[in-house]
């Protein structure tokens, strides 16, 4: 894969064979995100885990005290009061039924959230092949599926993010953008390591956090010192 200049002098400034601290690694992420937009800080995590096996599925959510730095477009599939709760919480689509074919037929996927009240679950289910590989399936586990709407749309839009497994048992979350403070990215990426701490299932054998990398939508990958993390 062919690089740009920038990214290779990025690149020089990250020692591949050393295990960073966090701080560190952090402020290194930040220095090397030097595009013209506000870069994307993600966290690549990968685990222990086979996905394969139901009971070592990872899959929740956590709100970051300094949000993400987007702004979320938030899909509310909700009927009578609910929707009206909705509209008031500040959901920026609410719909039933007529939403259905905008979405399976027309492609129309402008949201990058989806809530539903538990009795709307047997229409979300219809766009199961349509949402399901994008991420956007609503599910009880990460708080998309529940009758308190206002509570879901108030923390997805306080910076709550959604963790899972991919196909490689790799976890990819953005923990902020590049115009945060080191501080600010510190805090959100310890609360999100905290969280899938936390979340370990406990069938895996052997090691749980194979490899933490911090990188920035267009920069390098800077590899985190695991031991410490876990302390």
């Amino acid at each position: 894969m062919k690089r740009g200049k920038r990214y290779a002098e990025a690149a020089k400034a990250v020692d591949r064979a050393v295990l960073y601290d966090a701080p560190v690694a952090i402020s290194l992420v930040k220095t090397s995100a030097s595009a013209k937009f506000d870069e994307t800080i993600e966290a690549h995590i990968r685990t222990g885990c086979d996905g394969r096996h139901a009971d070592q599925q990872i899959r929740g959510a956590v709100v970051l005290p300094h949000g993400t730095g987007k702004t979320v477009r938030i899909l509310v599939f909700a009927k009578g009061a609910k929707a009206d709760e909705a509209q008031a919480a500040g959901a920026d689509f609410v719909g039933a039924e007529e939403l259905i074919p905008k979405i399976q037929n027309e492609g129309w996927l402008d949201f990058d959230v989806v809530v539903a009240t538990p009795d709307m679950m047997g229409v979300v289910g219809r766009l199961g092949r349509v949402l399901g590989p994008k991420g956007l399936m609503p599910n009880p586990k990460s708080g998309t599926v529940t009758m308190d709407v206002t509570k879901a749309i108030n923390d997805i839009k306080a910076g709550k993010v959604e963790y899972r497994l991919d196909k490689t048992n790799i976890i990819h979350v953005p923990v902020g953008k590049a115009s945060f403070t080191e501080e600010q990215l510190a805090d959100n990426f310890q609360t999100l390591v905290d969280a899938i701490v936390k979340a370990k299932p406990s069938t895996v054998k052997g090691a749980y956090l194979k490899s933490v990398t911090l990188a920035s939508t267009m920069g390098p990958g800077v590899k985190l010192n695991v031991a410490k993390l876990m302390n």
